[in-house]
């Protein structure tokens, strides 16, 4: 489920997991904007992401990954600091591979000479670790660990074991990526290696409805629920190999991916379920998160997601600490989850209905305000959370802490560029 991208071995008190009308939605969250002043800066979620809030994200992209290394030394960023994940005894520093991917396509997104050369490196980065794994059959890992990471003549450090079928998607995203910005043939082969995983690892053609698995566990045993998330991640990434290599064989398998999150589909307000249960055909109706209601629309631009999208703005706004936004599911709307308000401030971009640009707008500026206020903060980086303690409903908990892959959605959302689409 969306808690299994960050998912980690290191023993963490419920730390951080990883996951009306069509303008009714956009009505409700724009009147809580509207309602709810920031003080001082009560006018910056009006201006959106600013010039100067994107460059300073980028900057802190950039020094993240430059901690444990500089030019072209192969490396990879810690995911989380401040806070929760850094203390006087304690200090984590795992560095998650969707969220590398995600630093990979906010850097492609910019494309300076500079983004694009950081974008490569990290790419084969991750290209190190899918060719040097101990298993080495196509797989990347959840997580690595980036001070004892330090190839190519030393330690391939991996931190959760596990290889979830959306953390593999979202690699495979990040190299199809790199192969359309760079036309450098080791991308698309990194893409092609990871998809060849999925499909021989996690797809289901017995079970209906049909689609693919959670992939394999830290124990390399199967993981036999199917996650609407890992299937618009897998429906994205095949159709993005279908494009890149001429073999229509992915699109096929893209299409059985998206015909699974059509299945989870609730016809009675548009939102989706997170997926089935491990027999891989149950629903599984709790909880209810924001991602796939955002990125089944950001993957396929089929309208009939737009109902979800309007769910999101309907049942999971959000304020905190002065600042609006979304949360991560309907467990808990008391925090706002900075990387959700990030891609639902996308996907109304996207979407582009009647109000969805001017909410975009002010989602992206509460998060630009999050940015310069955040208690743990640095005026560069976003935080996961407003607060400590938000409750994903998976068992985990997210914090104000800054982090990578929030500060990449930002930038994406930022400047209108949609990851699951080349």
């Amino acid at each position: 489920m969306s808690q299994l991208r960050h998912q980690t071995t290191t023993p963490l008190p419920r730390a951080i997991g990883r996951r009306g009308a069509l303008l009714g939605g956009a009505a409700v969250l724009t009147t809580v904007l509207a309602a709810r002043p920031l003080g001082a800066s009560a006018a910056a979620p009006a201006s959106g992401a600013t010039p100067r809030s994107r460059r300073a994200a980028y900057d802190f992209l950039d020094a993240r990954f430059d901690q444990y290394g500089s030019g072209s030394a192969l490396r990879v960023p810690r995911s989380y600091a401040g806070g929760f994940f850094t203390t006087p005894t304690f200090d984590f520093v795992s560095s998650f591979a969707y969220d590398d991917a995600l630093v990979v396509m906010a850097w492609l997104a910019r494309g300076t000479r500079e983004d694009v050369q950081r974008a490569t490196v990290l790419g084969d980065t991750l290209l190190y670790a899918q060719a040097h794994d101990p298993i080495g059959d196509g797989r990347t890992r959840a997580s690595y660990q980036p001070d004892s990471f330090t190839p190519p003549t030393g330690n391939l450090d991996i931190g959760s074991p596990a290889a979830y079928t959306g953390n593999q998607a979202w690699v495979g995203m990040a190299f199809a990526h790199l192969y359309a910005a760079t036309h450098q043939r080791r991308f698309l082969d990194g893409a092609l290696r990871e998809g060849t995983w999925i499909q021989a690892n996690a797809f289901d053609g017995a079970r209906a409805p049909f689609g693919y698995t959670g992939g394999r566990n830290g124990d390399d045993q199967p993981i036999t629920y199917k996650a609407t998330e890992h299937n618009i991640d897998t429906g994205a990434f095949f159709t993005m190999l279908a494009r890149l290599s001429g073999d229509q064989v992915w699109r096929a398998r893209a299409q059985v991916a998206f015909s699974f999150v059509a299945a989870m589909q609730d016809p009675s307000d548009g939102h989706l379920w997170t997926g089935t249960d491990p027999d891989g055909t149950t629903i599984n109706r709790y909880p209810i998160p924001e991602d796939v209601q955002v990125w089944a629309y950001l993957a396929t631009l089929d309208q009939r997601y737009s109902s979800s999208v309007t769910w999101v703005l309907e049942n999971l706004s959000a304020h905190d600490a002065g600042i609006d936004g979304v949360s991560f599911s309907n467990t808990d709307t008391s925090k706002v989850w900075l990387e959700g308000t990030g891609q639902t401030a996308l996907a109304l971009a996207v979407r582009d209905h009647r109000g969805d640009r001017q909410l975009s707008r002010s989602l992206l500026g509460n998060i630009a305000e999050a940015q310069a206020t955040a208690v743990n903060g640095d005026g560069r980086g976003i935080p996961a959370a407003s607060s400590d303690g938000l409750d994903t409903g998976f068992g985990d908990l997210y914090y104000a802490s800054l982090h990578t892959g929030a500060t990449a959605w930002y930038l994406l959302a930022a400047q209108g560029w949609n990851p699951f689409r080349l």
